[in-house]
């Protein structure tokens, strides 16, 4: 089979092979191309598909690129040379940590359509195909057939503030997990029948530095806020939640580039991977409901200590917790709907420009009975 795009494509019918030229032939046009990308550290693994005039899904091209700037070009060449130029090409890749982020930079700032999916959305993507092993080659292929049957939407680079405030963030929360662990390593030290005094003070020395590197992160990222007062006034809409802070509401909107691609709640709930998975079959099967944990770990992480705060201080917040604990008698079941409840919230006070109002179920019940 030609991998070229105009020249004779050959499918067997039958016994016998039948020349097709896509370009000549209605039933061959090319009606969408997509680029499926499964990225790793080092490399891009690249796979090629179109969906045809007779609504058939080709996928017709593979090859393996070292992902740096010169295997980005290299890959870009590729890719022009297999492709119909009168159909626009879009990149699909999945969201992998940071290693994605270059090849998507310099898609979107050379006007290409790019498109960036949950993992968890290509992997149950994987389940529906006919997989018997899983390579980077069949992600890849993956991948592009998600692309060429789904209509996605296309992802742009963060706003330069939310880039900025989400290294920053992210940067402040290893230095609290480094911090956390020479603690340990410190009371474990003390805690010795015969504690050597020169290993305490270094460990005190790096917890003092680190006390100090976390401040500057701190200082730099007010010094951000300050210098945006349109973002200045979404973080104070959002810290009107009670048990909401400042750094919450910044990590939030730093990890969501202030909700550009959030259509729904339920959109939100899942890219923080809080959604809930449920297992269920007959009266024979009756799983445990979980949370996927298939998304975004800082945006997750940020809601755990305000959902302490809400269900100690507001009463919604306290009634969801005291629902679903009564009805589970797990508690930290009730804190993970109480984090949903209060991410949920996060984005409608955000979309609806309105701070949170305490007593607005009261004053709803009260006006639909004097509506009665």
């Amino acid at each position: 089979m030609s991998e070229y795009p105009g020249y004779p494509i050959r499918r067997k019918n039958g016994g016998r092979f039948i020349n097709y030229n896509f370009r000549n032939d209605n039933m061959m046009s090319v009606l969408k191309q997509v680029v499926g990308i499964d990225v790793a550290q080092k490399e891009l693994v690249v796979t090629l598909g179109r969906t045809l005039g007779d609504f058939s899904i080709e996928l017709y091209a593979h090859k393996v690129f070292v992902n740096s700037d010169g295997g980005i070009k290299a890959l870009m060449r590729w890719v022009d040379k297999l492709t119909d130029g009168s159909v626009c090409v879009s990149f699909v890749m999945e969201a992998t940590g940071v290693y994605h982020q270059k090849f998507a930079y310099y898609l979107d700032e050379n006007g290409h359509d790019v498109s960036i999916i949950l993992p968890n959305k290509t992997s149950n993507y994987m389940r529906t195909l006919d997989h018997k092993t899983i390579t980077d080659r069949s992600c890849s292929r993956a991948i592009a057939q998600f692309g060429l049957e789904r209509k996605l939407d296309c992802w742009h680079k963060p706003k330069e503030v939310y880039r900025r405030l989400q290294q920053l963030t992210r940067e402040r929360d290893q230095i609290v997990h480094e911090r956390s662990m020479v603690k340990n390593q410190l009371h474990a030290e003390q805690s010795e029948a015969y504690p050597y005094q020169k290993s305490i003070d270094r460990l005190k020395l790096r917890i003092a530095l680190l006390n100090g590197q976390e401040t500057e992160v701190k200082k730099d990222i007010e010094e951000l806020i300050s210098m945006d007062a349109s973002l200045e006034e979404e973080i104070n809409l959002i810290t009107s939640i009670p048990g909401v802070g400042r750094l919450t509401a910044t990590i939030v909107l730093a990890e969501t580039n202030g909700f550009e691609l959030i259509r729904s709640k339920k959109q939100l709930t899942s890219y923080a991977g809080l959604d809930v998975r449920e297992k269920q079959s007959g009266t024979s099967v009756n799983g445990k409901s979980r949370i996927s944990k298939k998304g975004n770990r800082s945006l997750r992480k940020a809601m755990y200590l305000p959902s302490l705060s809400a269900v100690k201080w507001d009463d919604r917040f306290k009634s969801v917790y005291a629902r679903i604990v009564s009805r589970s008698g797990i508690k930290l079941k009730g804190l993970v709907a109480v984090q949903r409840k209060m991410l949920e919230m996060i984005y409608t006070l955000y979309k609806s420009r309105n701070k949170y109002d305490k007593l607005f179920l009261i004053k709803e019940d009260s006006a639909q009975i004097q509506n009665v």
